[in-house]
């Protein structure tokens, strides 16, 4: 049989040859859709005669959340023990204050010479300060870092005293700024 028609989407011809399972060509106007044959709905089918042992799925997915939590809470605790330290300071967090592991480090008491030179060309009359050494230190991670450092500083008559200097340092741009310098308090 020969025909003209163009095909379908589904590959067949739009004709009375097409599968008759799908698409029927009506010869009159009698004609009316065949219904589709009834469908469960679920593709397969389901077993009745099982029964499921165990907890409800409801709790198990409501477990979840807390097993999370727990999981993050125990980290947390081994990595707290681990430093010896609790908060901001055991992990370096950004804005907290945590100890210079080695002040004698040759890099914290060329900062903390620094910050007395710099302060003694800043201000007239503290031209006569001399450093001495840093006795102490913290560090804060900020956009670069920031030290506070215990620093002996000798004035002109040879009298030793303590001052808290404070320098921002960021390496990457060469930046070193003396934020602050003052007396340290006694007792």
């Amino acid at each position: 049989e020969t025909h003209t028609a163009s095909p379908s989407p589904a590959g067949s011809c739009a004709c009375a040859c097409a599968p008759r399972d799908y698409f029927q060509v009506p010869t009159d106007r009698s004609w009316q859709p065949r219904p589709l044959p009834a469908r469960s709905h679920t593709p397969f089918p389901i077993p009745t005669d099982i029964s499921i042992q165990g907890p409800p799925i409801r709790r198990t997915m409501a477990a979840r959340p807390l097993l999370l939590l727990a999981l993050l809470l125990a980290t947390t605790a081994l990595a707290v023990a681990a430093t010896g330290r609790g908060g901001a300071e055991a992990v370096g967090m950004p804005g907290g204050w945590f100890p210079i592991p080695d002040v004698e480090d040759a890099r914290i008491q060329e900062l903390g010479g620094w910050a007395v030179a710099r302060h003694a060309g800043l201000v007239a009359g503290d031209r006569g300060l001399r450093f001495g050494r840093v006795t102490r230190g913290e560090q804060q991670v900020v956009s670069g870092m920031n030290y506070r450092l215990l620093v002996d500083v000798a004035d002109g008559s040879g009298r030793a005293a303590p001052y808290i200097v404070v320098v921002y340092e960021q390496s990457w741009t060469n930046t070193r700024r003396l934020t602050s310098f003052s007396p340290a308090a006694c007792g």
